[in-house]
C-alpha cells in the first residue's frame, strides 16, 4: 500500500516537473522569439538611422553646392554690375562732352570730316569763339543712311569736346543766337544723350540680346530705337510699349519676349 501510494506521489511529481519543464521551455521560446523580434527592431531602427544619416549627409551636400553656386551667381552678378558700370562710366565720359549738330548737309561736303565741318560752323556762327575750343570728332550718324546725289542729304554728326566747360559755352551761345546755319542750311547743336535717354538705351539691353540669339538682326538706333528683322521686314519702335502693342499680333514674338515687355 504504502509502495503505491510513493509510486503514485512519484508519477505525479513527475507529470508536474514534465509540465513546469514545458512551462519553462515554452516561456524561454517566447523569450528568445521576442529577442529576435527586438533584435530585429533594432536593426530596422539602426538601417533607418543610417538611411536618415544617408539623406541628411546628402541635404547637406546639395545645400552646400547650393550656397557654393549662390556664391558664383553672386560674384558673376557682381561681376557684371561692375561690368556694367564701367561701360556706363565710359558712356558718360564719352557723351558728358559731345554736341549734337543736327541737319548738316550732305552734298559736296562728304570729303570733310566732322571737326573740320565743326570749325567751319563755330567760325561763321561763333567767331570769337573759334580758338577756344579744343574738339575731337565723331560721326555717328547720317540721315538717311544712303547717299543720293539727286537730293540735298542732310546728317547729324556728334563732336566731343575736350572741356566740359567748352560744351556748356557753347551751348549757352547757341541758345542765345537761336538761329544758326552751315552753308546756308538751318542747323541746331544740342546736348549729345542725355541721361533719360542713356537709361532708354540700357532698357532695350535684354531684349537686343534674345533677339540677337534668335537670329533677328536687332540694332539700337539713335537715339534710343530698336530696330529688327522680323517676317522678312524691318520693324523698329521708340519703346517697349508699341513693342509690346506689335508683339500682340505676333504670338512667336510675343512668346518670344514674354517675360521681357
Amino acid at each position: 500500500m504504502i509502495v503505491k501510494m510513493i509510486q503514485d506521489l512519484g508519477k505525479r511529481m513527475e507529470a508536474k516537473i514534465e509540465k513546469m519543464q514545458e512551462m519553462f521551455n515554452k516561456d524561454l521560446e517566447e523569450l528568445k522569439n521576442k529577442q529576435t523580434e527586438m533584435n530585429n527592431t533594432i536593426t530596422e531602427m539602426k538601417n533607418t538611422l543610417e538611411g536618415n544619416n544617408s539623406r541628411i549627409t546628402e541635404a547637406e551636400e546639395r545645400i552646400s553646392d547650393l550656397k557654393d553656386r549662390m556664391v558664383e551667381f553672386t560674384a558673376a552678378e557682381q561681376n557684371k554690375e561692375k561690368r556694367m558700370k564701367r561701360n556706363e562710366d565710359s558712356l558718360r565720359d564719352f557723351w558728358d562732352n559731345n554736341i549734337h549738330i543736327i541737319g548738316v548737309p550732305e552734298g559736296g561736303e562728304t570729303e570733310k570730316g566732322p571737326e573740320k565741318i565743326f570749325k567751319e560752323i563755330i567760325v561763321k556762327n561763333f567767331p570769337n569763339m573759334g580758338k577756344e575750343i579744343a574738339t575731337q570728332g565723331q560721326e555717328v550718324q547720317r540721315v538717311p543712311g544712303r547717299i543720293n546725289p539727286r537730293r540735298n542729304m542732310l546728317r547729324n554728326i556728334v563732336i566731343k569736346l575736350a572741356k566740359i566747360k567748352d560744351k556748356e559755352k557753347l551751348l549757352k551761345a547757341a541758345r542765345e543766337k537761336r538761329q544758326m546755319t552751315y552753308k546756308g542750311t538751318p542747323i541746331r547743336l544740342t546736348a549729345d544723350f542725355s541721361a533719360e535717354t542713356l537709361q532708354a538705351r540700357r532698357e532695350w539691353h535684354d531684349i537686343l540680346k534674345v533677339m540677337k540669339g534668335k537670329n533677328l538682326q536687332p540694332r539700337l538706333l539713335y537715339l534710343a530705337r530698336i530696330s529688327f528683322r522680323f517676317d522678312r521686314e524691318i520693324k523698329s519702335y521708340i519703346d517697349k510699349h508699341k513693342l509690346r502693342e506689335f508683339s500682340t499680333t505676333k504670338p512667336a514674338l510675343q512668346q518670344m519676349l514674354k517675360e521681357l515687355l
